[in-house]
């Protein structure tokens, strides 16, 4: 029996088991199947300016109030982490600012990167390329962890004037980026970092 050529086969982007092109869905998850796409890099571009739009906000406006004995604080990102860190929360405030601050910058330096990978060829091996998709798919799902933080505290401290905690406007907006800048990783196709420009003009 002859073996299928590899232009035929197609990796899921679900679960990666690559199978032949002519099917139209995973053998094994039943995801659909469809070759390198060519058009999502304005697609990405678009998502990925929403996100950074959405970060100034996220960082300038209050991610929470707090109403202690009448008088009421409004804290930010970056304030709420350097009151955790006056008051010898070192390790909460290091992660907050670690999964809030270092790792949004670092997944759009990370995203801008295999974009323009994708785009310019040789600009990054594809073995690297991958490399960093697959870490920023990674890092993704801890992005979240300051509205957690947040939501818990508005959930736990509810006690009236005496003392009660509130998600504040940039909750909204910190949650919005993630989610976009989430998206937009995964517009990418990292079958694309292994493919040659006419293989990409053939998948268009």
């Amino acid at each position: 029996m002859k073996a299928p050529d590899c232009h035929d086969l197609l990796g899921c982007r679900v679960c990666g088991l690559v199978q032949e092109a002519a099917h139209a869905s995973c053998a094994s998850c039943g995801a659909a199947l469809h070759p390198r796409a060519g058009g999502n890099l304005q697609r990405c571009a678009s998502l990925w300016l929403t996100a950074l739009i959405l970060y100034v906000p996220a960082n300038r406006l209050p991610i929470m109030s707090t109403t202690q004995l009448g008088g009421t604080t409004y804290a930010t990102i970056t304030g709420g982490v350097a009151l955790l860190w006056e008051h010898h929360s070192y390790l909460i405030a290091g992660i907050i600012f670690i999964a809030s601050v270092l790792v949004p910058l670092a997944k759009f330096a990370a995203i801008a990167a295999l974009a323009l990978c994708q785009r310019y060829r040789g600009w990054l091996s594809p073995a690297a390329a991958t490399t960093v998709y697959r870490l920023t798919e990674f890092v993704g799902r801890w992005s979240m962890v300051d509205v957690f933080v947040v939501g818990f505290l508005a959930a736990l401290i509810q006690m009236g004037n005496l003392m009660s905690i509130v998600p504040g406007p940039a909750a909204l907006a910190f949650g919005g980026m993630v989610l976009f800048t989430m998206l937009a990783a995964h517009s990418l196709d990292p079958r694309a970092f292994w493919t040659t420009t006419e293989d990409l003009g053939e998948a268009e």
